[in-house]
């Protein structure tokens, strides 16, 4: 039997976050697209309405980045209020490439793991 990608399931992305004090890590597991960027809104806009003092955003296991995660990041940040600290955990070519190239690593202060992240947002203990 040949299977066709109209048999395939749709892609999948898992978002959860982990907090400590003030501090959210909101990781996202698979693909992150027009389907599942839906999802990463809805689990940021619960995060953001705790307040935070710092929301790093993990994609280290992100598969693919396509233009509607992209945006929620870019939504996401608008929100932000100045005293909000506010990192993007991406690299490889799934994640870190993309943001490269339209110019969101510098906006989104982009870090290659977590630790650098934890590092730059002035977090001693990782969660």
């Amino acid at each position: 039997m040949i299977s066709s990608d109209i048999d395939s399931p749709p892609p999948e992305c898992l978002v959860t976050d982990c907090w400590s004090g003030s501090t959210v890590v909101v990781r996202c597991v698979g693909v992150l697209d027009m389907v599942t960027a839906p999802h990463l809104e809805e689990r940021l806009d619960v995060v953001l309405d705790k307040r935070p003092a710092v929301i790093i955003i993990d994609l280290s296991a992100v598969d693919f980045l396509a233009s509607a995660g992209m945006n929620a990041l870019v939504m996401v940040h608008r929100r932000l209020t100045a005293d909000q600290i506010f990192a993007v955990v991406a690299d490889g070519p799934a994640t870190s490439r993309p943001l490269r190239l339209i110019g969101l690593a510098e906006m989104f202060n982009m870090c290659p793991t977590l630790d650098a992240a934890y590092e730059k947002a002035g977090v001693q203990t990782a969660l």
